[in-house]
């Protein structure tokens, strides 16, 4: 099955290219895009992940897209949705974004948030789709907010995968697909 290509008015979400490569170990080395990810990452570390990303897309037609301003063609990070790993607490498809500090600010979370989302609900079908971050990561439980996302406290967790710390605590969203989409849209403007 062909990776699909999603398109915003400002991004393309696509394939990830060998020339992504590079700023994408330069992110997974800055710390304060790394500030609620744990460590930073090696340059052959960051490739490993670009290599999963890829192989995992390939196998379920879903994941992680390069993200990139199509005005430019700067690749400025990330976004996608994710099988929620065995080990936590809950089931459930992710979805995420990680962007270089340059594109913080632009709304460019929040935009290719809400294409993933409708990836997730009129093309693969999913009843909901979660969120989840560190209690700490303010500007990522915004983005949720503004994608219509809800939390419910009971549902917050500590990510058996941290180590003991400020990382560990976790907050989790949820959207349903029956969410209204003038709702989702309201809330992104």
């Amino acid at each position: 099955m062909p990776e699909p290509e999603l398109r915003t008015d400002r991004l393309l979400l696509r394939r990830w290219r060998e020339s992504d490569l590079e700023p994408w170990a330069a992110m997974n080395a800055d710390p304060e895009v790394r500030e609620h990810l744990g460590e930073l990452l090696t340059r052959e570390q960051s490739d490993a992940v670009a290599a999963l990303m890829r192989a995992e897309f390939d196998e379920r037609g879903f994941g992680w897209w390069a993200l990139e301003v199509r005005a430019t063609g700067e690749f400025i990070g990330r976004a996608g949705l994710d099988e929620v790993d065995a080990d936590m607490p809950f089931t459930g498809v992710d979805v995420g974004w990680r962007l270089t500090r340059s594109a913080w600010g632009h709304g460019y979370a929040t935009e290719a948030a809400l294409s993933c989302l409708a990836f997730g609900f009129e093309v693969l079908g999913l009843p909901e789709v979660i969120a989840t971050t560190t209690a700490g990561n303010v500007r990522s439980q915004a983005v949720m907010r503004r994608i219509g996302m809800t939390r419910d406290p009971a549902d917050d967790f500590e990510d058996p995968s941290v180590p003991e710390g400020p990382l560990r605590r976790c907050v989790l969203y949820r959207i349903r697909r029956d969410a209204p989409r003038a709702a989702r849209r309201a809330r992104a403007s």
